[in-house]
């Protein structure tokens, strides 16, 4: 791969940028001033050092976001502020996008890439990713919830997959695992249940990942390579 490419790539300049860098000295690929960007590398065993900075070749970028309310997921929105917009601008540059929608409100766990094709699988109804959520309810959920969700509750003429729904004592609050993704399918769940309403919805985790529980609302992380492992080796046998 060019020494330009690579740099670009990970978000770091353009390849001009880097062009410019070399012709100063600024760039060594181990050890050694690059006086051509157009140098042709081995990503994953070159020690690249840009402007002072050691570089990590990724071909894929995988992050982990704590959303929080308000921010809408998506990389450009006319109305409200988008998720991207809690990155840097590395990673704004070279492009990575939601795997997966949150509503504005809701909040917690969201996984941004530029790995299509790991993006697609783990959102096909095909493989069946878990999410699981957090919600707490207007109204109190009675004893057969449980089993009304696990059969498959009945949405605007559609059966959803079954969804696994754990109970807090309270009856107002717990946990809620599903395997597909319809657009506001948990809120409409319990509006076709009783006409009960959400009052508060976060994701812990998906596709096998959980929200790391040091992270703060509004902070992003990359993946760890065990948590990219999980996504990336993700079938249709489940979690």
């Amino acid at each position: 791969m060019r020494l330009d490419k690579m740099i670009a790539n990970l978000g770091i300049a353009s390849r001009r940028e880097v062009a410019d860098a070399c012709r100063r000295g600024g760039v060594t690929v181990n050890g050694v001033p690059a006086l051509d960007a157009s140098v042709h590398i081995d990503p994953e065993r070159a020690a690249v050092v840009y402007l002072g900075t050691p570089l990590v070749y990724r071909k894929y970028t995988y992050v982990m976001l704590n959303k929080p309310e308000g921010y809408v997921s998506a990389t450009e929105d006319g109305r409200y502020p988008v998720v991207t917009e809690l990155l840097t601008p590395e990673l704004r540059r070279i492009g990575v996008f939601p795997c997966g929608r949150l509503d504005k409100d809701t909040t917690g766990l969201m996984i941004l890439t530029d790995d299509g094709d790991t993006a697609h699988r783990l959102l096909s109804p095909r493989h069946h990713a878990k999410k699981v959520y957090a919600f707490t309810c207007r109204d109190p959920l009675d004893a057969d919830a449980e089993a009304a969700f696990g059969r498959g509750l009945r949405i605007d003429g559609y059966t959803c997959l079954p969804a696994a729904l754990s109970v807090n004592p309270d009856r107002k609050s717990g946990r809620i695992t599903l395997t597909e993704g319809k657009y506001h399918q948990i809120k409409r769940m319990l509006e076709c249940y009783h006409d009960n309403r959400i009052t508060s919805l976060s994701r812990l985790s998906f596709g096998g990942v959980p929200l790391d529980p040091t992270l703060p609302v509004g902070a992003w992380r990359y993946l760890t390579e065990a948590e990219i492992k999980i996504l990336t080796r993700y079938d249709t046998k489940g979690d």
